[in-house]
């Protein structure tokens, strides 16, 4: 295989935002690990100076640039411009995270300028349905839709959002699917069930249903506390905990919390990474994603390679995969939910069942190894030797 010069463009650069920047984080530490070299280039917008040196220690470079206006998520970070100028035709490729940024804007004018190939991966923000209505249709006419039809690939993550790219006019024969992945390495060795209970004073016969992400608006957590207010009825011994960072959701969060009397049974955690994400997930008895609209959660993955069943909406774009394989997807209500939950947190043989089959689905499927030997294979097909 060829060594490459590999650019990564992402409008930010920290774990709060989710599988938009853990996806380019993983797959430039893999790509690192195989020769190449990755530099990624980003914006100061709530930059995460320990996250970069987390990477940057396995040889990938982090250039974050100055953003002096931030107009609904569009980052303007000018300097970006002169960088570019002096610096992009040292690349072989260019891999665009995201799709309506500031970064990709320039990019692409450099790009065009100097014929270098370039990918985008919409990571999910395709579709302009949800927020922002009318600034992603003016995003759209004045510059998106020239960056994605002048691109040499669009990466999805499943038939879904494959199919948005061919609504947005993208040629089928430009579009490839790669799925997310993790590294299963570091879900080889599960560690002992009950840590993390002990640490939060919980008791050993209590049964968790977890949540982990961002808690935003679109992740369904006012659905999920209902179903949970109900469910308390019946399994007085449970435990819903969130795990993750606010995104501007958790007041609303709080509020149905305390007006449900769901104080004491309802565990706000915050965000949690490495030993703590895992170890949390391990001493779960049921992952739950209710989210309104969600394309491929990296959660979902990780909590299947903690060997944990799950139950995700039918919003979730790969709940096909999910379904009576090694979890339950449920109708977008109350009452769907409360079910999934019931049948779950009853039935141990159920459980067991769905997560070991998840675990060994996980490890087949969702390794960023299998999954970086297909983009080395796209990027290499590209490069004009």
């Amino acid at each position: 295989m060829m060594k490459m010069k590999i650019l990564q463009v992402i409008q930010f650069f920290t774990p709060n935002k989710g599988g938009s920047v853990a996806v380019p984080y993983a797959l430039s530490k893999e790509l690192t690990k195989r020769g190449h070299e990755v530099t990624i280039i980003t914006s100061d917008f709530e930059f995460d100076k320990e996250y970069a040196r987390s990477i940057e220690k396995h040889g990938v470079n982090v250039i974050p640039f100055k953003c002096i206006i931030n107009i609904a998520s569009f980052l303007y970070s000018p300097k970006i411009k002169e960088w570019l100028k002096e610096n992009l035709d040292y690349f072989d490729i260019i891999h665009m995270h995201n799709y309506r940024t500031y970064q990709n804007n320039i990019v692409y004018y450099y790009a065009k300028k100097y014929d270098t190939p370039y990918i985008i991966q919409a990571h999910g923000s395709l579709m302009e349905f949800y927020r922002k209505h009318t600034l992603k249709k003016f995003y759209d006419f004045f510059w998106g839709k020239n960056i994605l039809n002048d691109s040499s690939i669009c990466i999805s993550v499943n038939k879904k959002e494959s199919k948005q790219y061919l609504k947005m006019g993208i040629q089928k024969d430009k579009i490839r699917v790669l799925y997310n992945g993790i590294n299963f390495l570091e879900y080889k060795n599960l560690p002992q069930r009950g840590l993390f209970k002990r640490k939060i004073n919980l008791l050993k016969h209590e049964k968790i249903i977890l949540f982990l992400g961002r808690i935003d608006k679109i992740k369904g957590l006012d659905l999920l506390i209902d179903a949970f207010a109900i469910l308390k009825n019946t399994l007085d011994n449970t435990k819903l905990i969130i795990v993750g960072p606010d995104s501007g959701f958790l007041p609303a969060i709080k509020k149905k919390i305390k007006k449900l009397n769901l104080e004491e049974h309802v565990l706000l955690l915050g965000p949690l990474y490495d030993s703590d994400k895992i170890s949390i997930m391990v001493d779960s008895d049921v992952f739950v994603l209710p989210s309104i609209y969600e394309t491929f959660p990296l959660t979902l993955i990780e909590a299947c390679a903690c060997e944990k069943p799950v139950i995700v909406s039918v919003n979730c774009d790969i709940s096909h995969i999910v379904e009576n394989r090694f979890g339950i997807v449920f109708e977008h209500n109350i009452d769907s939910l409360n079910k999934a939950l019931t049948l779950i947190l009853s039935n141990e043989k159920l459980s067991l069942k769905f997560g070991k089959n998840g675990r060994e689905f996980a490890k087949r499927h969702f390794d960023w190894k299998r999954i970086v030997d297909d983009l080395e294979m796209i990027y290499t097909s590209l490069i004009r030797c």
